[in-house]
């Protein structure tokens, strides 16, 4: 699906066509790409504000840089959406976060322009050191542009690699895209010296100019910087002083007026000529020049649902969300029991815990993007006598490994985790998809793991989670609307029994459906159950430890399949397996998981169907190894026979 772009937008197809454009034309292109932005993200939900806020910040950064020979790496990526515009995919943009569309961040398969992809926060002053390192190797002296927002600025990762960087020479530029905010407003001691430097008279006056400049948007006023730098120990802005950075080596330019194209390219000519490491400090607006971002007090329209252009209003209520649930809980819970806090990494209202925040603001700490620092931080507040809550997205619980297993489980410590969005995300792609959590978590001593079906079983096994005291637990649910209630026909020693032909019958399968699996795994039963295979389907609700009777139930089977939403290699399933084994059960056992495999964005429908975890997926694998499992046994019973007439 391609689009026709408009008038100056359709004669840029490379970043070096920006180059021919005069100053009319340019502010007529941030204004096209503008437009484009909210016209795309209204029709195809995804990160609206961040992107507003970067179109001159992009436009002047791939006029005065070369592109790809000069790379310019984005951290995280959601903010990419005007790189993507400017490099040859403006007609690309109605598919974005599509199945078969571009991605919702850079892509290495789309674009020589896009060098990193992962979308983790932090990541991209590393990134920018190992290829500057690369190419001082080779004998090249090229620039390496890092774009850096003010949030990511509070994870450890950029701090090391700034570290690195300021002991060079190195032509590495870091740029500093200052909004204030990461999903909410940044906290934290880097922040609040950012904010020291907002409120500066010469930060005040490129302020001054910035807000002057939104009724006129995207015609921006002439600049007001003559004179951008002054030199000390190198380039240096003559407002604002540049002391964290200058106590690491570097050289510091701003802060530059992020919306004043001309300014910024100053600036970034001036850093990149330097040829040596320079921090470039843009000031922007999340939301510029679209009425209804600025004006979104929660989040500037981070990330946004399908809306309307014309207002900002989003076009249909969500359905309700797992998320939601767990918020309500978390206040009542807190209503109850003055020791249970919350911790969160910069994303306290997508992960839930914004209600708990307003209700109990001194029991809730947001660290920033410091998802280790969080964890470690948690195991220090349960040391003290509290029960830590630590809600997370399960793709950014990979960072934070370590310290769950070193600083948390070990010391047996009574830290509960909250990985919202496990299993398949979708359209946010591989990076995304929490897929792997299950797999690693099950290397973790004595750690204990729920996965809920449904409401009911979310509100309980959170409750059950917090009550333990004696070491870690986790709770985990995905992205996907609220199922409706699936009710147990029985429970047994923990386990819910949800479908069966009677509670003592052999059966041919005995199906284990992990959390959220639980709907599609009983409409996958029904097939083998027309198929005339008789079946047996349980929840475990605790994944792990695994629950003896899992292992009682295994023995009235003649097939064990398990079904889970992360990776079958080393997951829950596997798991199962090797405990059933270990008691002397000689049942046969198959996993359905997702592929180890890192899966290309789409509707979570379609992502499914390519990793064959659709109900009919699942329902065909049943029955073809209950078929397998069926003519096994009659050819061993074939050749006992067989023996039996020869011995006779």
């Amino acid at each position: 699906m391609v689009t026709t772009v408009s008038r100056v937008l359709n004669r840029v197809s490379s970043p070096a066509d920006l180059r021919t454009l005069n100053d009319e034309e340019l502010s007529a292109l941030a204004s096209e790409v503008r437009e484009l932005l909210v016209q795309t993200v209204a029709r195809t939900a995804g990160h609206l504000g961040p992107n507003l806020g970067a179109v001159e910040l992009t436009i002047a950064l791939h006029r005065v840089f070369d592109s790809p020979t000069e790379p310019i790496l984005f951290d995280v990526g959601h903010q990419a959406y005007v790189h993507k515009i400017l490099t040859g995919r403006a007609g690309q943009m109605p598919t974005l976060r599509q199945t078969n569309g571009i991605s919702g961040y850079p892509s290495r398969q789309e674009s020589e322009h896009d060098w990193i992809e992962n979308s983790h926060a932090s990541t991209a002053l590393s990134y920018a050191d190992g290829l500057s390192k690369a190419y001082d190797i080779r004998g090249e002296r090229r620039p390496v542009v890092a774009v850096v927002g003010d949030g990511a600025l509070t994870g450890g990762m950029c701090w090391e690699a700034l570290n690195n960087i300021a002991a060079s020479d190195r032509p590495v530029i870091v740029v500093v895209n200052d909004n204030g905010r990461s999903y909410a407003p940044t906290i934290g001691g880097i922040a609040e010296h950012l904010a020291g430097l907002r409120l500066r008279p010469g930060y005040e006056r490129v302020m001054g100019t910035v807000k002057a400049g939104l009724p006129r948007v995207p015609v921006v006023g002439p600049s007001l910087y003559e004179a951008l730098h002054g030199m000390k120990r190198g380039v240096k802005d003559v407002l604002a002083p540049q002391g964290m950075f200058e106590d690491l080596g570097l050289k510091y330019v701003g802060p530059i007026d992020g919306h004043d194209r001309r300014a910024l390219e100053a600036a970034f000519a001036q850093a990149r000529g330097f040829g040596a490491p320079v921090i470039v400090h843009c000031v922007t607006r999340k939301g510029f020049g679209y009425a209804p971002a600025e004006n979104d007090e929660a989040d500037q329209m981070h990330q946004s649902a399908p809306f309307d252009p014309a207002t900002g209003a989003v076009v249909a209520a969500p359905p309700r969300r797992w998320t939601e649930v767990f918020a309500d809980e978390l206040v009542a819970l807190g209503e109850r029991r003055d020791d249970v806090v919350a911790i969160t990494a910069a994303m306290c209202e997508p992960t839930g815990l914004g209600a708990f925040s307003r209700r109990f603001p001194e029991r809730t700490y947001d660290v920033g993007i410091a998802e280790q620092h969080a964890m470690t931080s948690a195991a220090g507040l349960a040391s003290g006598g509290l029960h830590p809550v630590v809600a997370i997205y399960a793709t950014f619980l990979n960072r934070a490994f370590d310290q769950l297993l070193m600083d948390v489980a070990l010391h047996r410590l009574p830290v509960t985790v909250v990985l919202d969005r496990a299993g398949l995300t979708g359209d946010d792609g591989a990076s995304h998809n929490g897929m792997w959590d299950l797999a690693l978590l099950g290397v973790i001593p004595d750690i204990r793991i729920a996965a809920p079906r449904d409401e009911p079983t979310l509100r309980a096994e959170f409750h059950e989670a917090v009550e333990i005291e004696d070491g870690p637990t986790v709770v985990r649910f995905p992205k996907t609307p609220l199922p409706a209630e699936i009710k147990a026909v029985r429970s047994v020693n923990g386990v819910d029994v949800l479908a069966e032909p009677g509670p003592d019958a052999l059966v041919d399968v005995l199906v284990i459906a992990i959390g959220a699996t639980a709907a599609d795994t009983l409409q996958a039963s029904r097939a083998a159950t027309d198929a005339g295979y008789t079946v047996r389907v349980v929840d475990p609700r605790w994944v792990t430890p695994v629950n003896p009777q899992l292992i009682e139930f295994s023995r009235h089977a003649r097939l064990i399949v398990t079904v889970e939403d992360g990776v079958a290699v080393g997951g829950a399933g596997s798991r199962i397996s090797q405990a059933v084994r270990a008691a002397g059960v000689t049942t046969a056992s198959r996993e359905v998981g997702i592929p180890t495999q890192f899966l290309a964005h789409g509707k979570i429908a379609d992502v499914r169907m390519k990793a064959g975890l659709t109900a009919t997926d699942i329902g065909r694998r049943i029955v073809e190894w209950s078929a397998l499992v069926q003519r096994a046994e009659t050819d061993t019973l074939s050749t006992a026979d067989s023996e039996a007439i020869d011995t006779a």
